[in-house]
């Protein structure tokens, strides 16, 4: 019987990419994101590597919405082997005295509230069966610190110490945990941070081989390949040109 993977934030960037690199593989794919047309676009490609796929269309900053759908699977879904915590962004790029709130609600629900709300409805499910694999995708901001990113940057140390926290209280249950730590990569998250700003977003990779949403989804694809007795705590991943948030050998 093939394994199941859900992923979160499967519309874009690192959850589409991931979604196809399992559905390649075989796994049944349980994909959740809040734009339906590009769900349902990406349910079409999904389904024609011959695997059952569950497109759910909800938001994860709504806790009622997110317990709802989760405790309404259908019994056949309800086994998830793999959880993809992807859903996130950043929003804003500004000092601290000239943020905007709404930008920073936004980050705060999404990548802290939207993954403890995903976890907490999905985990018991591995715990009632004593095995799964939750992946955190949190983010060389969730290690580092850069003028501007405050906020952002909080919110993925939250996800950093969360990964610690849940590899500890998930122990006993046999359940993996892995934090992964992008670096820069070309995906829509400049687009989103700058509001749509396509000229803006598009400077940000200008001279530099960022990575890709397919590069990510190959490591996670790795770490939840690797034997039942191995477990990959936390990766840290950037391109060759990128050392840290800070040093990097753009080409000009």
């Amino acid at each position: 019987m093939n394994k199941t993977i859900m992923v979160t934030g499967a519309t874009a960037g690192f959850g589409r990419a991931i979604a196809i690199k399992f559905a390649q593989n075989g796994f049944n794919i349980i994909i959740t994101g809040r734009r339906k047309e590009r769900l349902d676009t990406l349910e079409k490609k999904l389904s024609g590597y011959k695997v059952n796929v569950l497109a759910l269309n909800f938001d994860v900053r709504n806790n009622s919405n997110v317990s709802d759908v989760i405790s309404d699977l259908p019994d056949s879904w309800k086994n998830i082997d793999i959880l993809v915590n992807n859903a996130g962004l950043a929003a804003g790029l500004a000092h601290i005295d000239a943020g905007s709130i709404d930008d920073w609600d936004r980050m705060i629900d999404t990548n802290v509230k939207g993954l403890l709300y995903v976890t907490r409805a999905v985990s018991p499910l591995m715990v009632a069966r004593k095995k799964g694999h939750i992946f955190n995708i949190s983010s060389i901001a969730g290690k580092e610190i850069y003028e501007n990113g405050n906020v952002y940057c909080a919110s993925k140390h939250a996800v950093d110490a969360l990964s610690k926290a849940m590899r500890i209280d998930l122990l006993k249950h046999n359940i993996k945990v892995t934090n992964i730590a992008p670096g820069m990569a070309d995906t829509e998250f400049s687009l989103v941070r700058f509001h749509g700003d396509s000229d803006r977003a598009n400077a940000v990779y200008e001279g530099f081989d960022a990575l890709t949403g397919e590069d990510i989804a190959d490591v996670i694809y790795y770490c939840a390949s690797l034997p039942a007795h191995v477990c990959i705590n936390d990766l840290t991943i950037t391109p060759t040109q990128q050392a840290s948030v800070i040093y990097n050998n753009k080409r000009l």
